[in-house]
């Protein structure tokens, strides 16, 4: 879901799906929605830390026999930019999915899938800051919009509550979550030239090789995952489908249509997730939910907008 994903991962095999953007993405974003509702159904059964590092492991071991001829070209140029890998699987794959996990326990699913949908914003302010990328006027008001509505989303749409501020634990886990996320997205432009199946394998190997030691200590901390059948198809469910299938099909989509033609997806993931959350966790979208995502929304349209040419 980052700039980082969005190379070329060669020729995929000539059948009709592979040839197919629109339905590779909407997939991708069904994918993505299906992750926040598996987190909320796995919340007390599977232990965060748990969860994020099996499903990065699986798919690792998923990925590797397609990646490692890739791995073993690129490896040079991997190990030239070790650090800059490192953060970004620090980041993006280890960071970001576990908290994300840990919000779950603590928040509807339904509010992280609006929440995910600010994330551009936190993108943008990264940007300026690292890169020193300048907002438009149109970019800062759309920002300014975006994260009224984040807000309305945080405060359940009383803005009062501002003057004694008691925010959702979860949304505020996911709030920073996003953040991290961003920097991720950022940094990811500074990726060394690799091919796309390279670059996930190793994100997703040292992603989860970082989560080890937190891993080792929620063992200790926390009741282990029991492996009845639910707890393995949810582990199945997110090492397959938010991981290594939506991955796959959201690079070959940008291949076909190009990275900008491809975003709008992202926003299609809180309407499969609203709809999988009403279906299957019972949640019932507030007036505030509604308001909110539609601030983001727009605000993000305003800041998106391809600048009129003058003259």
């Amino acid at each position: 879901m980052s700039a980082s994903d969005q190379t070329s991962d060669g020729a995929a095999p000539g059948i009709w799906l592979a040839n197919q953007p629109y339905l590779l993405l909407s997939f991708t974003a069904l994918c993505w929605a299906g992750n926040a509702i598996v987190g909320r159904m796995a919340a007390g059964h599977i232990p965060p830390v748990t969860l994020s590092f099996l499903r990065w492991a699986l798919a690792f071991l998923i990925i590797l026999p397609f990646a490692w001829k890739h791995l073993r070209r690129d490896w040079g140029a991997i190990r030239r930019h070790l650090g800059t890998m490192i953060v970004l699987s620090v980041t993006g794959i280890g960071t970001f999915n576990t908290m994300q996990y840990w919000a779950l326990e603590h928040t509807q699913a339904l509010n992280t899938l609006l929440l995910q949908s600010a994330g551009p914003l936190f993108v943008a302010a990264w940007s300026l800051i690292l890169l020193g990328v300048r907002l438009t006027l149109a970019q800062a008001a759309g920002i300014a919009l975006s994260l009224i509505g984040v807000l309305v989303i945080l405060l359940h749409g009383d803005l009062t509550a501002l003057t004694g501020i008691a925010f959702n634990k979860g949304d505020l886990i996911f709030t920073v979550a996003l953040v991290i996320f961003g920097l991720y997205s950022v940094l990811s432009l500074t990726r060394p030239p690799i091919h796309g199946l390279s670059f996930v394998g190793f994100t997703f190997g040292c992603g989860a090789a970082c989560l080890i030691p937190l891993w080792i200590w929620e063992l200790l901390a926390r009741p282990r995952i029991q492996l009845d059948s639910t707890n393995l198809l949810f582990l199945f469910y997110v090492a397959v489908f938010p991981s290594t299938l939506a991955y796959l099909c959201y690079n070959r989509g940008v291949q076909l249509i190009g990275a900008n033609r491809a975003a709008p997806f992202f926003h299609v993931v809180p309407v499969f997730g609203a709809a999988m959350a009403f279906v299957f966790l019972g949640e019932r979208p507030q007036a505030f939910h509604v308001i909110g995502f539609a601030l983001v929304l727009t605000g993000v349209f305003v800041a998106s907008r391809k600048p009129a040419k003058a003259g």
